[in-house]
């Protein structure tokens, strides 16, 4: 099973940086160049505790519906969201938050499986991996953006 693990060190809270991470509205700031929208369950807000939302996005040309659902949570050190139906074979990824020197590191472990045997392996070999980093380490940049300027409050509303 492939795994990507991305670190990010951020210059902010560790409990501001676990709310961006869970924000529905900010993982559509982050994937706009895929039209990414929430269209069912939890469509707007921060996601908790068995709550799960259906993403339909273009990737590849192709528009596709993928439903997540929190699986695991521990607030504000840990949550991980696991694939209910989609494209994948299957995928788990599991968000990490740990204190580091005045601000947070965050740990994402990112497992999946491509679908269609041998033909979805060669195809994450060739690029499905590197794609799949590419957002993942795009979503984080706009944590880290958020999370550094301030801009969090836009997100975070107590």
């Amino acid at each position: 099973m492939p795994r990507i693990e991305l670190k990010t060190r951020i210059k902010a809270e560790k409990e501001v940086v676990f709310d961006l991470s869970r924000s529905i509205d900010l993982h559509k700031i982050s994937t706009e160049h895929t039209n990414e929208t929430a269209i069912s369950g939890k469509t707007s807000g921060l996601l908790g505790e068995g709550e799960w939302v259906t993403w339909r996005a273009r990737h590849f040309g192709v528009y596709q519906s993928l439903t997540s659902k929190i699986t695991e949570f521990i607030r504000p050190d840990f949550f991980s969201d696991e694939m209910v139906r989609g494209a994948f074979k299957s995928f788990r990824h599991e968000h990490h938050f740990n204190d580091f020197n005045g601000g947070t590191l965050m740990i994402d472990y990112f497992d999946y499986k491509a679908p269609f045997g041998f033909l979805g392996n060669l195809v994450d070999e060739l690029f499905l991996k590197n794609y799949m980093k590419g957002l993942l380490e795009k979503r984080n940049q706009t944590i880290k953006e958020f999370a550094e300027s301030k801009r969090w409050k836009e997100i975070i509303k107590n």
